[in-house]
């Protein structure tokens, strides 16, 4: 047994610690067999010497971290504890993406996040997969309103298959608008976020900015244009074809989805799956995969997010056992 003790001087100790050690309380549930207190900017911490050599790299990644971002949630030291930590603190993921309504600094959160926006820089066509709060949509959309403030796009077309009305809109109710907004609300949620009312009402006036079900895209060439496809899990493999193929010069495309939440009939094959099994081996196609860790919406999100986790696995081994 062995203590040493760790003194916190490049940051405020409150950033590391949190209000009421909060998050250090966090950081203890992956070093259960340590003791470990904290008195002002000072933790003590005894323990085996290599759990104590892992906390004391631990603690500089998340400093280097404060450092380098300005914060740390309860989710980015998840990313710590878990990842590769050259790999987490590497890379041009974490500039400020897009100023937002009201002097919002919008980013990437989060390590697969990063992934995400590493890969949008590097590649003209991108797939993001993921459980839902994960941040694919706002992070594709973020990546799509800076290209269009920096000229390297005239337009967003951003998209999704209406499969709650078989897309087949024309028996509800009002104009075109009115029958696709509940399906591209969380798309209008990441553009007011991003994009003044004003300014954002004259784009989709103007066809700058066109948020339309995938069945419009048929027959189309998307070309200086940054197209996102989002909850693609619900594409048939007929218009995942038809879309992905809608390609023109000077566009990106980047397709969200969560595979584990397909709302077409049993018998009919996703169109994601379908992509994601046969595109995988095109070096020039990015496919990043964010999973529970990315999560950062309301903490108990990760906590549902396991808990169906471990039900389907037991479900499906309860199948392979009968």
């Amino acid at each position: 047994m062995q203590e040493v003790k760790i003194e916190i001087t490049e940051i405020n100790p409150v950033e590391l610690f949190g209000i009421n050690n909060d998050k250090l309380k966090l950081i203890k549930t992956y070093f259960p067999n340590l003791k470990i207190t904290a008195r002002g900017n000072t933790l003590f911490v005894s323990g085996e010497s290599e759990i104590l050599d892992s906390f004391e790299r631990k603690i500089e990644q998340l400093t280097q971290y404060i450092n380098k971002y300005g914060a740390l949630s309860e989710n980015n030291i998840d990313n710590v504890m878990i990842e590769d930590p050259i790999e987490l603190l590497s890379g041009d993921g974490s500039e400020i993406l897009v100023h937002g309504v009201g002097g919002m600094k919008i980013k990437a959160k989060s390590f697969n996040q990063r992934k995400l926006v590493e890969a949008v820089n590097s590649k003209d066509m991108v797939f993001a997969v993921g459980p839902a709060g994960t941040g694919k949509t706002y992070t594709a959309v973020a990546c799509a309103v800076r290209a269009l403030k920096n000229k390297q796009v005239r337009r967003i077309i951003l998209t999704r298959p209406a499969v709650e009305a078989g897309e087949n809109l024309g028996f509800l109710p009002g104009d075109m608008k009115e029958k696709l907004d509940p399906y591209m609300m969380p798309l209008y949620d990441a553009l007011r976020d991003m994009i003044p009312p004003e300014k954002l009402l004259q784009f989709l006036e103007l066809g700058v900015i066109e948020i339309a079900p995938l069945a419009f895209m048929r027959g189309r060439t998307l070309d200086k244009a940054f197209v996102i496809l989002d909850e693609a899990q619900n594409a048939t493999v007929n218009q995942m074809k038809m879309f992905l193929t809608r390609m023109g010069m000077s566009a990106n495309f980047i397709i969200t989805g969560d595979i584990s939440q397909i709302d077409l009939p049993k018998k009919q094959q996703s169109g994601l799956t379908y992509a994601l099994d046969r595109l995988s081996h095109i070096e020039e196609i990015g496919i990043v995969r964010l999973n529970k860790n990315d999560v950062i919406r309301h903490k108990l999100v990760k906590k549902i997010i396991d808990a169906f986790e471990k039900e389907e696995k037991e479900e499906k081994n309860e199948k392979l056992n009968k």
